[in-house]
């Protein structure tokens, strides 16, 4: 029987989530490069996690299990796979060796498409979850299993984001009534307020030199200092979804995606002068987007040929290179969506 979040909140027993003992690092097993890329397909029936190479060759199967296995995210290290699964109708957070062996249930009842992420130490996950009639955010401990609670306020608090030094978590809650961005330390201490826009905010998301983050707010991008001063507009008019936008590796830039009526495209914006562009569009869906490691490509999925499958575009706006040819979601190069 699976044990609940409010549960384990309540009686303080974290340690109950593990279904496997402390285990030691592993290297990455021989023939896993640290630019494949994991995704998400069903081309076998049921959705199971994949991998494959940068080109979209070597495409192999890491999951085999009768529950929907999707949303993979590799850790900063590359020795491991988060991912969520589908068990009856809850959402359980598990994780796996690169190779999809030591596969290990860590959480149950989180919110899959809320953003998730590794730590910069590879050592944790911080994840969104309902407990007590509310979503709170909770970091676990990959190795030990040890789950511990964030938040405990009134409203929702969602989309949790490491700071790339691992110390602060960013986040969006509703605690004072709209979605705004708050910072807290990574144990839940000194939660502070970043945000006063007069939309929502939500999904904010660290620059790689940890002194910026931006968000969605208004149907465009905002960026603010990690301080909360110097908040200003990125964009005017973009269309912006609630998507997470993402930075590139070398900070200079950030992916978000566009939404026009019912047609999804994928956006590029320049941080230094704010010109924007849309770097993928058809007329059908475009988005789930995750960087190349070297920043040069960014892999999304596409409907274009008549199907959701996954493609890759280089930031020079070249054309897209179809990577898979059967139904595959939620591409995945690095540790953050």
């Amino acid at each position: 029987m699976l044990v609940r979040l409010s549960f384990l909140a309540a009686v303080g027993m974290a340690a109950a989530w593990v279904s496997a003992g402390p285990r030691s690092a592993r290297t990455a097993p021989v023939g896993f490069a640290s630019d494949d890329i994991a995704f998400a397909s069903r081309r076998d029936g049921n959705w199971e996690i994949y991998v494959m190479d940068a080109a979209g060759r070597g495409q192999r199967r890491l999951t085999r299990r009768e529950t929907e296995d999707r949303f993979p995210l590799w850790s900063p290290d590359h020795r491991r796979l988060a991912f969520a699964s589908l068990v009856g109708t809850m959402w359980e957070l598990w994780v796996m060796d690169s190779d999809g062996s030591q596969q290990t249930r860590l959480a149950s009842d989180i919110l899959p498409k809320s953003t998730r992420g590794w730590s910069s130490d590879s050592q944790r996950i911080a994840f969104a979850a309902r407990a007590d009639n509310s979503v709170d955010i909770y970091t676990v401990a990959v190795s030990s299993g040890r789950v511990q609670r964030l938040t405990t306020s009134q409203g929702e608090n969602r989309d949790p984001c490491w700071s790339p030094d691992g110390t602060q978590l960013a986040f969006s809650s509703t605690r004072d009534g709209a979605a705004q961005i708050y910072i807290m330390n990574a144990d839940g201490g000194e939660v502070r307020r970043l945000t006063n826009t007069a939309s929502a905010a939500v999904a904010p998301r660290w620059s790689p030199d940890g002194k910026t983050l931006v968000f969605v707010s208004g149907r465009d991008l905002y960026a603010t200092g990690a301080d909360g001063r110097n908040s200003r507009r990125v964009t005017v008019g973009a269309n912006v979804t609630a998507d997470p936008p993402l930075w590139s590796p070398d900070g200079s830039r950030v992916v978000f995606q566009i939404a026009e009526g019912e047609n999804y495209d994928i956006g590029l914006v320049r941080l230094s002068d704010g010109f924007h562009s849309r770097l993928a569009g058809s007329s059908s869906y475009d988005g789930s987007y995750t960087w190349s490691p070297d920043g040069k490509s960014v892999a999304f999925i596409s409907g274009r040929d008549g199907a959701d499958d996954i493609y890759t575009i280089g930031v020079d706006g070249q054309r897209a290179v179809r990577l898979t040819r059967s139904a595959s979601l939620t591409p995945a190069w690095g540790s953050q969506r």
